[in-house]
């Protein structure tokens, strides 16, 4: 198999269709030496968008369907493509045609020039709010700044990776999955093919601000321990200042004798003192939440119809085939 195509879905009945289209137009004009395949994950979808599949699977025997038992996750989706994908190259791309298959190409040309690594760069985002814009455009630079490995800005999960890089990624055991930190860290040369992202091709995202901030905070304890540095820090500073504030106080007192009792400085000395601790226990909880789903070794998925092969023995996958 020379390449094969991931494609997490989740309530994409109306882009279903469109995106196997331009993927097949795409990959059956390209010279690849070997065949295709087309892994979509249906990731507990509640439209009709497994129906759709189990269809184009009946009529094209290069489609391949995988069906959770319920919703895991955009990045959980991916790593069950990734566990069953026989490609020597493989590529992730969502169903939402904001990233064009007509790229594919690029990704591909570029990746036999010896690169194991293909990622798309977006100089542009179009139909989304300048809320999202902005707030992504935050978060990369944010945590390219914070991490200890180079994550690429303005790039999402839509790249093409070699076997090489798929085999790295099988042996990474975490939970909270954050692919694009994980392909960084894994190395090897790695480049990338600028592009302008299009509007939504139809439906409704399922990317919620709150799954957003999940998985920046999958990143960020991921790939960093800056946040645990920074309430360590922030511990200290705050204890710096209240203890000159203690030596004013007894000053004060029995100095100069200038001291007026009043309830308003102690309630904004506890409220900043309990503020500072439930920030840095909050802190540290994500963490030990991470490592607390880490040693509970649950399957990262549980699959409930797909016609996949099963990953070799040597890389088990999760249970529920």
């Amino acid at each position: 198999m020379e390449l094969s195509v991931i494609v997490p879905i989740y309530n994409e009945e109306a882009n279903i269709a469109e995106v196997y289209r331009r993927l097949l137009g795409v990959l059956e004009a390209m010279p690849l030496p070997g065949n295709f395949e087309l892994i979509f994950v249906n990731d507990g979808s509640r439209d009709h968008s497994f129906t759709l599949l189990l269809a184009l699977a009946e009529r094209d025997t290069r489609v391949r369907y995988i069906d959770f038992s319920r919703n895991f996750g955009h990045q959980i989706a991916v790593s069950a493509g990734l566990d069953r994908a026989q490609g020597d190259a493989v590529v992730i791309i969502d169903a939402d045609l904001q990233d064009p298959p007509e790229l594919i190409p690029q990704l591909y040309s570029k990746l036999r020039e010896g690169y194991e690594v293909v990622y798309a760069k977006r100089r542009s985002r179009q139909g989304e709010s300048v809320g999202k814009r902005l707030t992504a455009r935050l978060f990369y630079r944010l945590l390219a700044g914070i991490t200890h490995i180079s994550i690429p800005v303005d790039t999402g999960d839509f790249r093409i990776i070699s076997h090489k890089v798929v085999s790295g990624l099988r042996l990474m055991p975490e939970q909270n999955k954050f692919l694009r930190g994980q392909i960084s860290w894994i190395g090897y040369r790695q480049t990338y093919v600028e592009y302008d992202r299009a509007e939504r091709g139809g439906g409704a995202t399922g990317y919620t601000y709150r799954k957003m901030i999940r998985l920046a905070l999958d990143g960020i304890t991921g790939f960093s321990d800056t946040p645990l540095k920074v309430a360590t820090l922030g511990g200290f500073a705050v204890s710096g200042v209240a203890f000159l504030v203690a030596l004013y106080t007894l000053y004060s007192r029995f100095i100069t004798h200038d001291y007026q009792p009043g309830w308003a400085s102690l309630m904004v000395s506890i409220l900043f003192l309990g503020g500072v601790q439930l920030i840095s226990v909050g802190i540290i909880g994500e963490y030990i939440a991470r490592l607390s789903a880490n040693v509970r070794q649950r399957p990262l998925y549980l699959i409930s119809a797909t016609n996949t092969t099963s990953p070799s023995p040597e890389q088990p996958g999760p249970a529920g085939d």
